[in-house]
């Protein structure tokens, strides 16, 4: 078994792909209306669905906006150089809501960030803490 996706509800579609397509680095993988169900799914990820687990963007016609829950916590993404990250989607338009730094009870440096539609995006330094230090040069994600 493999994970394939994740499928988050989006008020829009748009602005959704704008978030993640532009600011975050993904791809759009594959969009399609469904005319007699009102909706459109649009599949965006790192890498080619055949071996990457990707999010699918689920847009119902006429519904701007969700109620998230108290349930849902976040997606996860690592990265190589999480202040130029942070850096990046700033330049981008992107919101960051926790700047990089250390998790509470832990060293793991990680950031949070949100989507359009409120869903926090959480950023996790992959490499050594001691190489990526605050800096304002641009990175991609």
């Amino acid at each position: 078994m493999r994970l394939l996706h994740t499928m988050l509800r989006v008020g829009n579609l748009d602005k959704s792909l704008q978030f993640y397509c532009d600011v975050l680095g993904m791809t759009l993988l594959r969009r399609k209306d469904y005319p007699g169900g009102k909706f459109t799914l649009a599949f965006v990820g790192y890498g080619d669905e055949s071996d990457h687990t990707v999010l699918e963007l689920t847009h119902n016609w006429g519904v701007e906006s969700y109620d998230l829950g108290d349930g849902y916590g976040h997606i996860a993404l690592g990265v190589d150089d999480i202040y130029k990250t942070c850096e990046a989607i700033k330049a981008r338009g992107g919101k960051v809501v926790r700047e990089p730094g250390p998790m509470k009870h832990g060293s793991t440096v990680i950031a949070f960030v949100s989507d359009p539609d409120g869903y926090k995006v959480e950023l996790i330094q992959l490499k050594n803490q001691a190489t990526a230090q605050p800096q304002t040069a641009t990175a991609t994600v």
